[in-house]
């Protein structure tokens, strides 16, 4: 196992990304977990996933809703889908072979990042 400092750097960084722009677990962490710890796609989506158990983004979501920046009824709707399709999800992406599953993860990093560039 790496260095549990290297791991709460991640965490600090990915945090305050969160914070700043509300970009994390997918983008940053799955991906450093990746390249930098060597782990496997499904090993870094995994880990990413549980690390989300706990109200991560409490404070980060408190600090946005004490501005009036939070739906809190859109949340719950959308906390109830992705509990369901999270499920599912993982289940088809564990039966995927990990070259599979990395090709369709940078697929969707790819194609909503030129969503975000190319739209006004």
């Amino acid at each position: 196992m790496t260095n549990p400092i290297l791991y709460i750097l991640l965490g600090l960084f990915a945090g305050a990304l969160s914070g700043l722009i509300g970009i994390g677990g997918g983008i940053i962490i799955v991906p450093a977990l990746i390249f930098i710890f060597g782990f496997t796609q499904h090993q870094a989506q995994g880990t990413t996933l549980a690390l989300m158990v706990p109200p991560i983004g409490l404070l980060a979501a408190w600090a946005y809703y004490t501005q009036g920046h939070v739906d809190i009824t859109v949340a719950a709707w959308v906390c109830a889908g992705f509990l369901i399709g999270g499920y599912f999800g993982a289940k088809v992406a564990t039966a995927m072979p990990n070259m599979v599953l990395q090709k369709v993860f940078g697929g969707a990093l790819l194609l909503i990042s030129l969503k975000m560039l190319f739209t006004n």
